[in-house]
């Protein structure tokens, strides 16, 4: 069963082009439960793999504390690795299968009011590298909607400066093409100048350690924190709450749902309908204009 577990991960990153975090992330899951079976590390075999393992497995997570989220995850990775066990004919019944997913509280994403944030990204101040930097990449995850991998997977090569226009990489390595503000623009041009890099190669990633090397997403949280932590109220704010204000003001403003999703690159409107909930400006201009009554 360990060595089935790498072909399943070799096939989830060939055919579903699955990241990095996620293939991680099933690994963990699947050897937490193999490791349940026969032992930290030690060979499994086929028959051990058994409905009851799982649903032990399951009731593990719970008494060890993790979310239900964590939980979720986990069972979906159990459940589509037992689906290619039964497809290579490794196993014979998939055990996986009626499995219930565990009900999961509707957590309504975290936004940053419109008005202290605009005013926190006007006023970054500093002419140096690491400052111009920190404003220019503030400026674009607020600007574009960016997720922290998009926004540190960001190339050279991947800005359009003339069109306005970025190319990004999401979920699953889904590429698509998001416009991008005047201030982000002007702001990225600032850092880049600033830094001697008017010119780059195509495969040149756009934000740069002092070494040169591609910005991690660990420094990016640390700069969101430290630049945006009294737009927060103190409460700790995340690269997130940028994407998630970013839905929420088009909102506001009168933009179109469909066009969110698309902007943000989800799959299905369910993923952006949440933002309906956190807008209470929207829904009561929506009231003022509609109702005879208002």
């Amino acid at each position: 069963m360990r060595d089935a577990l790498e072909q399943f991960l070799t096939e989830l990153a060939a055919q579903r082009r699955a990241s990095p975090h996620t293939l991680a992330a099933y690994r963990r899951d699947i050897a937490r439960v193999l490791d349940l079976a026969g032992g930290p590390g030690r060979p499994v075999a086929a028959a051990a793999w058994t409905r009851e393992l799982l649903e032990r497995a399951l009731r593990d997570l719970y008494r060890t504390g993790h979310a239900a989220s964590s939980a979720a995850r986990a069972l979906a990775a159990w459940r589509s690795y037992t689906r290619f066990c039964v497809r290579r004919g490794l196993l014979a019944t998939d055990g996986a299968r009626g499995l219930p997913f565990p009900r999961r509280a509707r957590r309504l994403p975290r936004t940053l009011p419109q008005v202290d944030l605009t005013r926190a990204l006007d006023g970054l101040a500093g002419e140096d590298p690491a400052s111009l930097r920190d404003r220019a990449l503030l400026e674009l995850a607020y600007s574009a909607g960016l997720r922290l991998s998009e926004l540190t997977g960001l190339n050279r090569g991947d800005v359009d400066r003339a069109g306005g226009l970025l190319r990004v990489r999401g979920k699953g390595r889904r590429e698509r093409v998001v416009p991008a503000g005047r201030a982000a623009l002007g702001a990225l041009d600032r850092y880049l100048a600033a830094a001697g890099r008017t010119a780059g190669r195509a495969d040149e990633p756009v934000f740069l350690t002092p070494r040169r090397g591609r910005l991690s997403g660990r420094t990016v949280q640390r700069v969101v924190r430290r630049r945006l932590g009294e737009v927060a109220g103190g409460l700790g704010v995340t690269p997130h709450a940028l994407r998630h204000s970013f839905a929420s003001h088009l909102l506001d403003g009168g933009a179109d749902l469909r066009a969110i999703q698309e902007l943000l690159g989800h799959r299905s409107l369910t993923s952006t309908q949440i933002y309906t909930h956190v807008s209470g400006s929207r829904l009561r201009r929506a009231y003022q204009q509609a109702h005879p009554r208002a």
